[in-house]
């Protein structure tokens, strides 16, 4: 097969992967310099960097590549390690890099208001596949939206029913109403999505997540709801908004290491969602 073709085919059907190159050799192996091994997330593997035991250590190399999504270099020193002496290695020092494959980050945009249109151009600038969705054709269409992945006019649920978001999947919602908010966000947060964030303050948020547990869902869903979505920049208009939530899904895709802002709000006043929250004043949530 060829290692590419096989790259090109994983990354369209939304999986990942990890490549193993050759990059550098001294004394001799059963290799070559720039040879490939192609690891899917499956296991499976396309190509070789020379078996035996090397190969085995770069394998389980590249699953750790695939989940920290952080490429790395090893070394192997085939004349002092007894354990590569399998018959399939020569000797020598060879040093392997390692790719992370990721498919497309696809964003899901409920919502095709001004929010919507200044997100979609900004996040597709940034490097995302922009899936928009909303039940108003005279808002979702190709003329507001030329280059977007696809544009989906009709009712919410309906969309829902046939969406599967994934892991490298991200949900920003966007509606013009907190009802549909609220049945999106109800949807989001029992999918596999990334990343999940609402548009509306904290008054709004709190109230949609309380009447979300009552209905049965478990307080522990929305852990990982940025809601007010966007880091906190100042952002008043819509093109400033949308800069604020491309950010923040950037540092979530690059798997920023430092705390996030998101929820700030409600983990360090620990709002219960069953208490009478919506009883404090706004500045006090």
């Amino acid at each position: 097969m060829d290692i590419y073709e096989q790259i090109v085919k994983l990354r369209s059907e939304g999986r990942r992967g990890a490549v193993a190159t050759i990059v550098n050799v001294r004394g001799s192996i059963p290799s070559f310099e720039t040879a490939k091994m192609l690891i899917r997330d499956d296991g499976s593997i396309v190509g070789t960097v020379g078996g035996g035991c090397v190969e085995a250590e770069v394998w389980q190399a590249a699953r750790e590549v695939m989940e920290s999504e952080k490429p790395r270099t090893v070394t192997f020193n085939l004349n002092q390690n007894p354990k590569y002496d399998t018959g399939l290695v020569c000797g020598g020092t060879v040093d392997i890099f390692i790719e992370p494959i990721l498919p497309p980050a696809l964003l899901y945009v409920f919502g095709a208001g001004h929010v919507a249109l200044s997100l979609y151009k900004i996040a597709k600038t940034a490097g995302f596949d922009v899936n928009v969705i909303d039940d108003r054709e005279s808002y979702a269409n190709r003329e507001r939206f030329p280059q977007a992945k696809e544009v989906i006019a009709e009712d919410f649920d309906q969309a829902m029913a046939r969406l599967t978001p994934n892991e490298t999947s991200y949900i920003v919602i966007v509606t013009r109403g907190h009802r549909d908010d609220m049945r999106v966000l109800r949807w989001a947060v029992q999918t596999q999505a990334r990343y999940i964030g609402m548009i509306g303050s904290k008054r709004k948020t709190i109230t949609i997540f309380r009447e979300l547990v009552k209905e049965g869902l478990t307080e522990k869903l929305f852990e990982r709801v940025h809601a007010p979505v966007g880091l906190d920049i100042g952002a008043i208009t819509p093109e400033e908004i949308a800069v604020a939530i491309t950010a923040e899904l950037i540092a979530v895709r690059r798997r920023v290491e430092r705390p996030m802002p998101h929820m700030s709000w409600f983990h360090s006043r620990k709002v219960g969602l069953t208490e009478s929250a919506m009883e404090l004043p706004e500045e006090k949530l």
